[in-house]
């Protein structure tokens, strides 16, 4: 697949993800990506290996998922009708489906317990999506971000960014060092000063991790051109949750799930901007291969 194409398919997934409140159809997508609506439905699905119709469903039903974990005032008939269901009970249908419960069961969910997503196997054979709970032991994570993080609010200047889609848990490490690799000819390696990032734009919490997608990203001092399957993109200004740690890879997914917690007892609300981390060095070169890094929460 040539960078070309996956250069217009991050449009459309950037268009997509901004406006799942509106009638999003294969042409106005197609048009975003400069494509022929035949055309760009079969790159879409050859790139992200789901129909444009079946991403825009599943990321639909996240970020409903996502604001019943988030927002428990808001009615659930006001979040089916925001994003363009007919009816509470059609919304109930498709999110349990999905999910394996209802919203009013999911929305019951303690945010002392994390979920995740995962497939199983019905009595007929067919694959079904399900939800499966499991309880943190909520003392246990805040100890760890106690003890393993300084935690600031901050006001976070805007980034620019340089970056890489990747999709799925896996192979992250692969899309930065196609990133490096990029990067090095033009210099932008050679700066002592240089950070790289993550944006996440989906949460482990409510969407299947070989869906999951991330950037992979070089913060950037100055404006440069890119081309093929580097885009461009940009961290808005803001009011942040800020952990530093240092931490091995194995404890990314504990520190995130101890800050969120950190954050809910707190009492504040993770703002629509997504999440990220920030590296101050190369976890290889640590004398214990451990991560110097900053987990950003936007916040309202």
């Amino acid at each position: 697949m040539t960078s070309d194409y996956i250069s217009r398919v991050n449009k459309a997934l950037h268009y997509i993800d901004n406006n799942l409140d509106i009638e999003l159809s294969l042409e106005t997508i197609s048009k975003i990506a400069c494509y022929s609506p035949f055309h760009f439905h079969r790159i879409f699905k050859a790139i992200t290996n789901e129909t444009l119709n079946s991403y825009i469903n599943r990321k639909r039903i996240e970020k409903t998922a996502s604001i019943l974990f988030r927002r428990k005032e808001i009615p659930i008939s006001e979040i089916s009708l925001k994003f363009g269901y007919t009816s509470s009970s059609s919304f109930t249908r498709a999110f349990k489906k999905f999910y394996g419960v209802s919203p009013t069961e999911f929305r019951k969910i303690s945010p002392s317990k994390y979920s995740k997503i995962c497939k199983t196997e019905s009595k007929n054979g067919q694959e079904r999506p399900i939800f499966e709970e499991y309880i943190c032991n909520i003392n246990n994570h805040k100890k760890w971000i106690n003890m393993n993080a300084t935690v600031q609010i901050k006001e976070i200047p805007q980034l620019d960014l340089a970056y890489i889609t990747h999709i799925g848990e896996n192979g992250l490490n692969n899309t930065f060092n196609k990133l490096i690799r990029w990067a090095t000819p033009k210099g932008l390696m050679d700066n002592p000063d240089l950070k790289m990032a993550t944006i996440y734009y989906d949460s482990y919490k409510v969407t299947a991790a070989d869906k999951i997608r991330m950037s992979a990203c070089i913060i950037l001092d100055e404006p440069i051109k890119v081309s093929g399957e580097v885009g461009l993109t940009t961290i808005k200004k803001g009011k942040h949750i800020v952990a530093r740690l240092e931490i091995g890879l194995g404890e990314f997914e504990k520190s995130w799930s101890s800050l969120f917690i950190w954050m809910n007892e707190k009492g504040y609300t993770k703002s629509e901007q997504n999440p990220f981390e920030i590296y101050y060095n190369d976890y290889n070169k640590h004398p214990q291969r451990k991560c110097i890094v900053d987990l950003c929460i936007p916040i309202e």
